[in-house]
Formats: C-alpha cells, structure tokens, sequence
C-alpha cells in the first residue's frame, strides 16, 4: 500500500493500555487476575508492545518449507519399501526409517524408492562404522540428502547403557567415521526424550544443548549438520518460542567451535499428552503441536497417528496424522511465509526469556563438570523426574486438564479389547550403567485403573 492509513490514529503506549485494562478491573489486582506463572518461571502478561521489546530476534530460520515426513520401521524390506512409496505417493516428501539391526541389506531398501525430492532420516537403533559406511557410499553416487542419526549419549539416556563398553570406543567410532565421512551427516540429540520424561522446556533446551557440547568436544571435526530429534507439547506459543531459542542458542554454541552449518531439526508430537480414551482428541492435540513446530522453524515434522498408543502401525492412522500435514501445507499455507514469527512482540519476549533461562542452566551444567557427568552421576535423572512429578501432580489435582480423561470423561468408552500394543511404561529389571530416563504420559495411572474396571 502506496498509503499508510495508520498514521490517522495516535500511537498508544503500554503505559496507557495497562492504565486503560486497570480501569476496566473494577479494583481487581492486575498481577493476580492477569499475569500467570509458567513452569518455567516465566510471568505470562495479558499484552505485549513494542516499546517494552527493544530488540528483535533473529531466530536464525529460514522459510517454513518444512518436510512431512514418514515413520517407517524396517523389518520386512519388501513391505517397508511398499509402505515408503504409499507414502510418498500421498504427499510426503521424507521418510524416517526405523532400523534395529545391521542385517538389512540397505543398499536394496533404498535404491528401491525415488529419492530425487526427499529427504531422508535414519534412525538406528545399533552402532555400526561399517553400516554408515555403506549409507555414505550410497549417498556419494545417488546425490542423496541423508541424515544418519547416530547418538550414543542418548542411547545411555533412555537405555542406561552404551551401545558398546567401554564409553570410550563410543567417541572413538565417531571419529572414525567423522573423519571418512562427508556426504550423510551422522549425530543427533535425542532432545525428544526429556520433554516425553517431563522435563520444563527450559531444561530440554539446555540438556540438548549439554547433549550436543559433549560431541563438539569429543568428536574432532564435525563437517556435516546436526540433527536435533524434538518433541512438541501442546503449550503453542511456548512451543514456538522452544524451537526458535534452541536454534538461536546452538548458533552460538556452535560458533565457539567453528562449526557454521545449521542444526536440522525434526519435530515429533509428544507422546505425554497423548490418551488411550477419547482417543479422537489426540488428532487435535497434534495437529496444534504441528502448527508450533511449523510456526517454530521445524525443518520436517514426523506427526504421530491418533491411535498410535493402541495400535500397531496401519494405513489408515498414518493417513490421517499425513494429511493433517498436508492440510496445513496445501491448504492452510503455512509454508508460504519466512519466519512468521519474527515480529510478534509475545514469542519474541517468550524466545528471549526462555533462550536466556537455558543458557544460563547450560552454564551451571557446565560449570559443575558437563551433561555426560551429570547424566552419569543421576543428576539429569533427578531433575527431569522433579519436573515429571510436579506435572504429575497439577493433573491428578485438575489444574492440569487432558479433555476426556481427567475432564469431561466419557464412561461409555471401551478399550480393553482394542489394545494391540501395550499403552504404559514397562521397565524390566536388568542391569544398567545409570538409571536410564524413562518416557511417561500423564494419563497412564487413570488409564489403567480404567482398564481395570471395564
């Protein structure tokens, strides 16, 4: 517009607006009935404006191109492959693959599919130089984006233990293949784990970063990007303002060690809010958290089925959680605006608070001798179950609300003989190097008592 219309009003300050919102109170305390409390110690106000934010962030993202990508674990090759197709023929456009152990002739599952327009992540399960290796070769000769998600440091998280003893020979393969290897990149943080164990948002932020400072300083030269795996809770702006102030964080992080790549990040749905009845509301639930991996700068988003407690994998559960994608990419746009959130005076004040509270933890992990430390002495342990607990207990009392479990249940609902998988956490006893950290959903303890009952 030639005209700028808004020069025909007055510029109104905070001052006045918050003088103008005292008013209409009525005598009623303006801290107390509008400013709430986050669990991340972040006084949530009723408006924001530009003359209480000087500085706008630059968060360090790009366009909101972001990938729908496809869930896939590999047992059966010839049905993966299939599977892989169905999916990129229906609108995703990168595949995640799930593999558990070198056995799987890799050369046969990927030279199968067309790779020119995707994107591929590789989740193992296992560590193997030789494996990457062949993924490399694969790569070299089919131009391939390939991310070899290998994290060693997350395995002892969530299992208790190495992929190999000793801890050293971790480090020392990848070096190995840090050394041999430019073509796939091939470390990840599994940040996912600590928001799916109930860890605050300012605590995921800083152990990925603990998680990911470990490898700068262990593995020697990191040419390729870094993939952060992260899970998104149903909190949108905050969810927003997550993502952002991690990228914003390992640019500077990153910078200290030279590394000039961007971290890639895929985002998953959480699995802590997610329920076994009512299970319908857990597509609205991850449709919202997609939006905030979006809207967050989320490089691709690998959303989680509706029925993904219950059920083993199936067409129809994948379709769905794809074209929720697809409907906020073809026809929603959400892919059609660079940084859509820079500029809102409420996720930048969110992003710098939450930025400048994890930096400061990562300093005092840090200080007090580093994650790998800290995760093998428990302390990382101990602090997300503190966290964990005190979520726990705002949704036993009410004050944390998962529709159709805790409030407004529906009696009439049956799940007993629906289960194909088993929905709660279950630990075997076995011997571990440190109390591994353990995934948990709110709404376990409430479910099984149901099940019970039926």
């Amino acid at each position: 517009m030639s005209t700028n219309l808004f020069e025909d009003f007055d510029l109104v300050s905070s001052k006045q607006w918050k003088q103008k919102i005292q008013y209409e109170l009525k005598g009623a305390d303006y801290n107390e009935t509008l400013v709430w409390n986050s669990p991340e110690d972040i006084m949530v106000k009723p408006f924001y404006h530009k003359d209480e934010n000087s500085t706008a962030l630059n968060s360090g993202t790009k366009a909101t191109e972001f990938k729908i990508c496809q869930n896939i674990f590999v047992f059966d090759i010839s049905k993966s492959i299939e599977r892989a197709q169905d999916a990129l023929n229906r609108g995703a456009d990168s595949l995640r693959f799930t593999i558990e152990n070198e056995t799987i002739d890799i050369t046969l599952l990927l030279e199968k599919i067309a790779f020119q327009r995707i994107t591929v992540y590789f989740n193992l399960r296992f560590f193997s130089i030789d494996f990457v290796k062949k993924i490399e070769d694969f790569a070299k000769k089919s131009n391939v984006t390939i991310f070899c998600n290998l994290d060693p440091i997350g395995q002892l998280a969530k299992d208790g233990n190495w992929f190999s003893t000793p801890e050293k020979s971790n480090f020392n393969s990848l070096n190995t293949i840090a050394s041999s290897t430019n073509s796939v990149s091939f470390i990840s943080v599994n940040g996912a784990l600590y928001q799916n164990a109930g860890a605050t948002i300012v605590q995921q932020i800083a152990y990925s970063l603990g998680h990911v400072n470990e490898y700068f300083n262990r593995v020697e030269s990191i040419s390729t990007p870094i993939v952060f795996e992260i899970a998104v809770g149903t909190n949108y702006f905050f969810e927003i303002a997550k993502l952002r102030a991690l990228r914003i964080l390992f640019n500077l992080i990153a910078k200290e060690y030279n590394h000039t790549l961007p971290c890639n990040i895929i985002a998953f749905p959480t699995k802590r809010n997610k329920t076994l009845y009512d299970y319908n509301v857990n597509m609205l639930r991850t449709t919202t958290e997609c939006m905030s991996a979006i809207l967050g700068g989320a490089d691709a988003i690998a959303n989680l089925p509706y029925d993904a407690l219950y059920h083993k994998d199936n067409e129809f559960g994948d379709r769905i959680a794809r074209n929720q994608l697809l409907i906020l990419k073809k026809e929603s746009y959400f892919d059609k605006v660079n940084n859509p959130a820079d500029g809102s005076y409420y996720i930048e004040n969110l992003t710098q608070q939450l930025a400048e509270k994890a930096l400061a933890l990562f300093k005092d992990i840090e200080a007090n001798g580093g994650f790998l430390k800290q995760l093998n002495e428990g302390t990382i342990k101990r602090k997300i179950q503190e966290s964990a607990d005190a979520a726990q207990e705002l949704f036993d009392s009410g004050k944390e609300i998962l529709l159709g479990t805790n409030k407004h249940p529906n009696k009439q609902d049956k799940m007993k003989h629906d289960l194909e998988l088993f929905p709660f956490v279950k630990v075997k006893p076995r011997k571990t190097l440190i109390t591994p950290i353990i995934e948990k959903r709110l709404a376990e303890k409430i479910e099984q008592e149901r099940l019970e009952l039926e």
